[in-house]
């Protein structure tokens, strides 16, 4: 393969996922030529992680008004964005103005005209843009798509889904940018966007209508008042208010976090380590959501964000039987360890119901890796030489649209109280609506 050239924007917490996969893995198929960030300081902390972590030569800094020289300067073949998702569209649209390919993390961006905005921009520049749906390649769900695949529950009717975080990871959300619904679209787009792309992966089609329920009933200050609470706090490093607060993340106790956010913060004044039981937060915590698909199947869905346990449960009903998967994964900060540990697993099982037999578990390869063993397998896919893939599961504009107006159509019907049409939502143009679409091809692979 040719070697590109990538340039990255967004060095946070989720940046290292990629660029440390090219320094350590992909050397010979791809290059690292820039990063580019609104903060300096955490640019330079990822140019020193490439030095002494990865043995990598540093590479340019750029800031964010010099975007547009970055691409001129070093003439990347791709752009990877993993900034805040607020500012997704802003990256991915330039970027394909300019003449470059996407990779972005998801979700691809956080409301509907911003979707309809990279829509456009695709139609007008015939870039690509590639969405990291990393669980896809995680074997368990690779298992679950080939099982509905070759008829083993006939056609699936419906799917229950029910997805934890624990009181870990799902506090996380709220102590960082991910609290102000603004920057993140709440967790209905930011997290759920993996799930809601899992089920129309799994199942080959789409959202239509969507209905759903979310509130704040657990975290904020509000919910802690009236649980008794009389300590606040708003940051937790070098606060006495948190010493004995199971859910405060002190900055200066992990060198990352530390070197990452809070030797940055007199640039911008991001806070990393916010009280989840302060003012301020705009997301939801409980969420539940049904959603009706194009081939009929219905979706009930729940995510709950304080949790004693981190996993999920899944069930799809078909007219021969039903597949039960449970899964447990081990709690995570972001950047505040092992990336490997990111939705590693510690436990799963698969187990089918067929209608008129008896139960059956099915084995499933085990592989390492972060998200179940699915990282390592999207990132040769993104940056190496990727094998043929009968279940298509690299994602493109299309799904990940596709995914995130799942989420944007639940935060429409909580603020209305009625049910959504996704299709009401945005127009993807004729020109990008190509068979390659993984949704798409997926669906050619069912009965």
């Amino acid at each position: 393969m040719k070697q590109k050239k990538y340039a990255l924007v967004g060095t946070g917490g989720r940046a290292e996922f990629f660029y440390g996969a090219i320094a350590r893995d992909f050397r010979e198929t791809a290059e690292l030529v820039a990063f580019c960030d609104i903060n300096q300081t955490r640019a330079r902390y990822a140019n020193t992680l490439l030095e002494q972590k990865y043995d990598y030569h540093p590479i340019d800094l750029y800031t964010a008004d010099q975007f547009d020289q970055m691409i001129t300067e070093k003439k990347p073949d791709i752009v990877i964005v993993t900034s805040v998702d607020r500012t997704h569209h802003r990256y991915i649209i330039r970027a394909m103005e300019l003449g470059c390919d996407v990779i972005t993390e998801k979700p691809m961006t956080v409301d509907e005209h911003k979707c309809q905005e990279i829509m456009d921009a695709v139609a007008r520049t015939g870039r690509n843009v590639r969405v990291t749906f990393n669980y896809r390649y995680a074997p368990h769900h690779t298992r679950a798509r080939e099982l509905i695949r070759d008829g083993v529950i006939g056609e699936v009717t419906s799917v229950h889904f029910e997805w934890l975080l624990n009181t870990q990871h799902g506090a996380d959300y709220f102590r960082r940018w991910h609290r102000d619904k603004r920057n993140s679209g709440g967790l209905l787009v930011h997290k759920s966007t993996h799930h809601f792309d899992l089920v129309n992966f799994w199942i080959g089609s789409q959202p239509d209508t969507v209905f759903a329920f979310g509130d704040l009933l657990f975290y904020g200050r509000e919910n802690a008042e009236q649980r008794g609470v009389t300590s606040f706090y708003n940051r937790a490093t070098g606060n006495p208010a948190a010493v004995d607060d199971p859910f405060a993340l002190t900055l200066d106790d992990n060198p990352n976090l530390k070197a990452m956010y809070l030797d940055a913060e007199h640039e911008d004044g991001y806070q990393r380590d916010q009280s989840v039981f302060g003012d301020g937060i705009s997301i939801e915590d409980t969420m539940s959501v049904i959603v009706r698909y194009k081939n009929k199947a219905m979706l009930t869905y729940s995510l709950n964000a304080y949790m004693p346990w981190e996993g999920y449960r899944i069930a799809f009903n078909g007219t021969r039987g039903r597949i039960e998967m449970q899964v447990i994964e081990k709690s995570y900060v972001n950047a505040g360890g092992d990336k490997a540990d990111e939705g590693a697993l510690e436990g799963k099982q698969i187990r089918v119901f067929p209608m008129f037999a008896e139960p059956y578990e099915v084995d499933v390869e085990e592989k390492a890796g972060g998200h179940g063993g699915g990282d390592p397998e999207l990132l040769n896919d993104l940056f190496g030489e990727p094998a043929e893939d009968p279940f298509h599961r690299a994602a493109n504009h299309i799904d990940g649209a596709r995914s995130i107006l799942t989420g944007i159509a639940a935060n429409q019907s909580i603020r209305t109280g009625m049910p959504v049409q996704v299709d009401s939502l945005i127009q993807i143009p004729s020109s990008i609506l190509s068979p390659a679409s993984s949704v798409a091809a997926a669906g050619s692979l069912s009965r």
